[in-house]
């Protein structure tokens, strides 16, 4: 049996929507602060490590480690040891303190960023200076490490190297 449905006859109202000046937002859990980079050339590298990839780029003159708008210091904080990771191509070619860093950083997870920003920041500093290549080429920080996530296949279950299931009869 059908069950009638009662229509609805009530008048539809207007809705005006007033404009309001959008108010200035904090974001959540992050304070602003006002980074120094020098407004000079810059020299650019470029890093990649899994599907993260860095823009980086290397002022000359003193100021800040600065990824994706904030420190490095606090992007990286998650990662043990981080600023010596970072600082790695500054020490071995005796730069540290001269230059300033801005990073681009995305796709993938923070490890794998931190290691795109380590190739960027160690290629651009092979660009700035080609003298540093003796340095940080025994190192391995101009080796760009490949390994990638396996890709995965149809019809295995959603994994990549599972096997497809075999009927029993």
């Amino acid at each position: 049996m059908a069950i009638r449905m009662n229509k609805k006859t009530s008048k539809v109202k207007k809705v005006v929507k007033k404009t309001t000046k959008p108010k200035a937002q904090k974001a959540k859990g992050k304070s602003t602060v006002d980074f120094k980079l020098p407004s000079n050339k810059y020299t650019e590298g470029i890093g990649r490590r899994k599907i993260a990839s860095a823009r980086v780029r290397i002022y000359e003159g003193n100021g800040d480690l600065v990824v994706n708008q904030e420190l490095a210091a606090d992007y990286f904080s998650d990662i043990r040891n981080a600023a010596a990771i970072y600082m790695e191509p500054f020490n071995l070619t005796g730069t540290k303190g001269k230059f300033a860093l801005s990073a681009k950083v995305s796709g993938s997870g923070k490890k794998a960023q931190l290691d795109a920003v380590v190739l960027g920041l160690a290629s651009a500093l092979v660009k700035h200076n080609p003298e540093f290549r003796s340095f940080l080429k025994p190192a391995g920080l101009l080796t760009r490490d490949d390994r990638m996530k396996e890709t995965r296949k149809v019809g295995r279950g959603g994994k990549a190297r599972r096997k497809r299931q075999s009927p029993k009869r």
